[in-house]
């Protein structure tokens, strides 16, 4: 080679580099506010009713997100089992949820969540009829005990919340104004079911002490609580329905159960106050008719995944991720849009996908292929991350990393002087080269200020766990999770479109492009060289 041909060679390098990268910005600013704003208002619309994992509106956004994909030429490569291709890659979660749960009377049939609240969990699949008997307060000590001479034995039990205080107002048990184990803490409900359990009782019936709209609010605060029983997983699962489980009913409903008034209660009430003696047995056995029925129901949802093939690297593939589904809607009727968590970043994948397409489609096309991809189930434990890690449809091993972006259109409490961030979380924790071209890519792109703090292994929050990248970090993929934090609308019906800034979402999905145009088409695939926890 000679002298002259060399500096030839290295300008004409030079030349092609800054020509690549005057291409980049173009199509990097193809990725608009307006855009972003566009598609959320479809994603975060009120008529998807938050799209819940495996609901209808879930579903209605992954068919708008698979026709987006199908509009700017992406291809579909989950092969069906008729053997076409298809942009859903579509998966089963099983899910444990309360069925038919009822308590009734000769006179009345009270539902669930409506007229009583049930703590804890019981499986009585065919109706039951049991007898219920007045246990007083369901306390048993050497001061005052319900318990004495009272049988139980395959009884449902109806005792009263809290314990009796004497004239002067004190504690029958503790004899002065605090109270005992019974009723100082949140646990008292279960020491009383315990017991109650332990002297043979088949169910424990609470009267509430709350009456009218106190009670009707508590009712609605524990269906929200009921929620974590109808969890979602990958895999079938067996539960324990044998431990402590109480039906907590209203005083209304406990008069119907004893077939006594009002007046007979609180007399009752006051006798045991007075003599500090126990009342329980003292009324005539009644009966009700239970059923609480746990079922098992197999939830479908999908993955939508776009393709956009590379040239002569096409083997291997840069994935980009984002969660598509929400929460849905809240136990009191309010729809939890998720315009943020993560609409913000099921919007910015289309974008993105719409850049790279558009710069193929001019002959500037990638020269590794590209994923893009939209999961579900991130918020019921990031199973459709984790399904397609289990059954990717390109290989693991060629996989080269895993862009995730989850929450980036708003700012937190840290940054509300400074909007021009974002978190980067895991962008070292396997390669030290993906580190570098993120922070590269960010000096030459938008040159936001980039926040490591959740990045600490130390951090309490944990962030790194808890979105979609972590599937793909586990099986030694390298990841970026882009995260603008948490904010008051967290999981709240407050997450709407008209809170996100645009401006800000536009440059972070910028940045997002940088860094996938670089890993790309450089001419080394990445190393997995590091191992940090």
């Amino acid at each position: 080679m000679t002298k002259i041909q060399i500096p030839f060679l290295l300008a004409l390098f030079v030349s092609v580099a800054s020509y690549s990268q005057d291409v980049s910005v173009q199509y990097a600013q193809s990725i608009t506010p307006k855009d972003l704003e566009r598609h959320l208002r479809v994603i975060a619309h009120d008529s998807l009713e938050g799209r819940d994992t495996g609901s209808p509106g879930q579903k209605k956004a992954a068919a708008y997100v698979a026709n987006f994909f199908k509009s700017i030429g992406l291809q579909p490569i989950v092969t069906d089992k008729d053997g076409s291709k298809s942009y859903f890659q579509p998966y089963g979660l099983y899910q444990k949820s309360w069925g038919e749960v009822y308590l009734a009377t000769e006179k009345e049939q009270y539902e669930f969540q409506q007229d009583f609240y049930l703590s804890g969990l019981l499986n009585v699949l065919s109706e039951e009829k049991v007898s219920v008997v007045f246990a007083g307060y369901g306390i048993e000590s050497d001061k005052y005990d319900d318990y004495k001479s009272l049988d139980v034995t395959g009884k449902a039990v109806l005792i009263l919340e809290g314990e009796p205080k004497n004239k002067k107002g004190n504690y029958l048990i503790s004899g002065d104004e605090k109270p005992s184990k019974w009723s100082n803490d949140a646990m008292s409900w279960q020491r009383k079911v315990s017991l109650a359990t332990s002297k043979g009782a088949k169910y424990v019936l609470i009267v509430s002490n709350l009456t009218g709209d106190d009670f009707a609010k508590e009712v609605t605060k524990r269906g929200v609580m009921n929620q974590r029983f109808n969890r979602l997983s990958m895999k079938p699962y067996t539960e324990k329905t044998t431990g402590n489980a109480a039906f907590t009913i209203s005083r209304a409903m406990a008069l119907d159960l004893l077939d006594i008034k009002a007046k007979k209660l609180a007399k009752i009430e006051n006798t045991i106050s007075s003599k500090g003696q126990s009342l329980a047995g003292s009324l005539p056995e009644r009966s009700v008719r239970v059923k609480a029925e746990r079922k098992e129901n197999i939830v479908m949802t999908e993955n939508v995944l776009g393709f956009l093939e590379g040239t002569d690297k096409k083997d291997e593939v840069i994935m980009i991720t984002a969660h598509l589904d929400h929460i849905g809607i809240s136990a009191d009727g309010q729809i939890n849009n998720g315009a943020d968590d993560d609409g913000s970043g099921t919007v910015s994948i289309l974008e993105l996908a719409e850049a790279f397409a558009k710069a193929k489609a001019e002959g500037h096309g990638p020269r590794r292929s590209i994923v893009f991809m939209t999961v579900t189930g991130e918020e019921k434990g990031l199973w459709g991350s984790e399904y397609y890690t289990s059954n990717p449809v390109i290989p693991l091993a060629n996989t080269v990393c895993d862009l995730n972006i989850d929450m980036i259109g708003r700012v937190d409490n840290a940054h509300k002087s400074n909007p021009n961030y974002v978190y980067l979380i895991g962008s070292d924790k396997l390669s030290s080269e993906l580190h570098a071209i993120s922070e590269e890519a960010n000096k030459k792109s938008v040159n936001f200020d980039l926040d490591y703090t959740f990045n600490n292994p130390t951090d309490p929050n944990r962030f790194y766990y808890r979105s979609d990248h972590y599937n793909f970090a586990k099986n030694k993929v390298p990841v970026i999770f882009y995260f603008t934090g948490v904010h008051e609308d967290y999981h709240r019906p407050g997450d709407d479109v008209e809170k996100i800034m645009f401006d800000k979402q536009s440059k972070i999905v910028q940045l997002v492009f940088h860094t996938a145009w670089e890993l790309s088409n450089r001419e080394e695939r990445i190393k997995v060289d590091s191992n940090k926890p």
